[in-house]
C-alpha cells in the first residue's frame, strides 16, 4: 500500500511508520516544515501539497496537540480541539476528492470518548460519557464525515495509553519509579486501559487489511488494570517497593482538569471488535507487557 501518514514524528508515528515500511508498505509523510522530506501541509490553513498524480491507498491520521502537556487553560483546550479537527477534516476532504479514493482512512481518537466509567466495562457500542475529552473525541470522530460520505472505509482508532520505552507515559514515569518513588494515584481504584507498542503497531497493520473493521475500534489490551495494579506491577518488575500514594486533591491542585480526566477518571475499555475479528495480542496482560517493553523478559 501507499500510505499517507500524519504525525509521523511523534511517539506513536515514529514507531509505526518504519514498522509499516518494513512490511512492504510505502510511507508518504506529511510534514509542516518545507525543509523536511515529505509532503508539506498546514492544517490550520487548509493546505496540503499533495501531487496531482499521487496514488494513495490508505491514510493514517495521528495528528493532535499533546493532551498531557500542562494544565488545560482555555487556550490549551482550544489548541487540543482545533489541532485534531483541522487535521482530520482536511485529510477527510482530501481523501474524498482523490480519484480513486483511498481504500481506508484510519483516524486517531481516544478512549477518553467513554469518560469516567467506574468499574463498568465499555466497548465500541458503549455510549459517550461526559467531560472535555469526551467532547473532543466526539468532534474528532465526526470530522471524518467527508470520507465516510464518499464510501471510504473509515476506522476511528480509540487509542488507550500506549506503553513504549521511547516515549509516552511510561517514558515519563520510569525515572520516578526507578528511584523507588512510583506512587499510586488517588484511590488507585480507577481503571487504566493500555496497549503495548508492538501490539499497537500490529493492530494498525491488521486493521489496514481487514475490510470488515470500520467505525470505532478500541486500541487497548484485553485486560485493563486499576492504577494500583499498574503501579505495583511496574514497581515489581523494577524490583522496587510501592510505598507512596498521591492524593486526588494534590493531583487536582497541581494539574487541574487535566489531572482529573487523565489520571483519576476510570476507563475500563476492552477491544471487543479486535478480539472478535480474530486479532491476537502478543502482550495481553500488564506484567508481560511491561517486561517486554522494558526488555526484562
Amino acid at each position: 500500500m501507499n500510505i499517507l501518514i500524519s504525525g509521523s514524528s511523534g511517539f506513536i508515528g515514529s514507531a509505526l511508520a518504519p514498522y509499516l515500511q518494513s512490511h512492504g508498505h510505502t510511507i508518504l509523510k506529511l510534514v509542516r516544515d518545507h525543509s523536511q522530506p515529505g509532503i508539506f501541509w498546514n492544517p490550520g490553513q487548509g493546505v496540503i501539497d499533495l501531487p496531482a498524480d499521487a496514488k494513495i491507498d490508505a491514510v493514517i491520521n495521528l495528528s493532535g496537540d499533546n493532551i498531557a502537556a500542562g494544565r488545560w487553560t482555555k487556550q490549551k483546550k482550544e489548541k487540543i480541539l482545533s489541532s485534531r479537527i483541522d487535521s482530520t477534516s482536511l485529510l477527510a476532504r482530501m481523501a474524498a476528492r482523490l480519484n480513486p479514493h483511498p481504500k481506508v482512512f484510519l483516524s486517531s481518537s481516544g478512549i477518553g470518548f467513554y469518560g469516567d466509567c467506574g468499574n463498568v466495562i465499555v466497548d465500541e457500542i458503549s455510549p459517550a460519557g461526559r467531560g472535555f475529552l469526551v467532547d473532543v473525541s466526539r468532534e474528532w470522530e465526526a470530522a471524518t464525515l467527508a470520507a465516510r460520505q464518499e464510501g471510504i472505509r473509515v476506522v476511528c482508532l480509540r487509542i488507550s495509553l500506549v506503553l513504549g520505552s521511547e516515549g509516552g507515559i511510561l517514558h515519563r514515569l520510569l525515572p520516578l519509579f526507578k528511584f523507588g518513588l512510583g506512587p499510586v494515584l488517588g484511590s488507585g481504584r480507577q481503571y487504566m486501559s493500555w496497549i503495548a507498542m508492538d501490539d499497537f503497531k500490529a493492530a494498525v497493520k491488521y486493521i489496514l487489511s481487514n475490510k470488515l473493521l470500520s467505525g470505532p475500534v478500541n486500541l487497548c489490551a484485553p485486560n485493563p488494570v486499576t492504577n494500583r495494579e499498574f503501579t505495583e506491577t511496574l514497581n515489581h518488575v523494577l524490583k522496587r517497593p510501592t510505598l507512596f500514594r498521591m492524593p486526588s486533591f494534590m493531583l487536582s491542585a497541581m494539574l487541574g482538569e487535566m489531572g482529573k480526566e487523565e489520571l483519576l477518571y476510570s476507563t475500563r475499555a476492552v477491544p471487543k471488535k479486535l478480539t472478535l475479528s480474530g486479532f491476537e495480542f502478543r502482550c495481553p496482560d500488564i506484567e508481560m507487557a511491561l517486561r517486554h517493553v522494558l526488555r526484562l523478559e
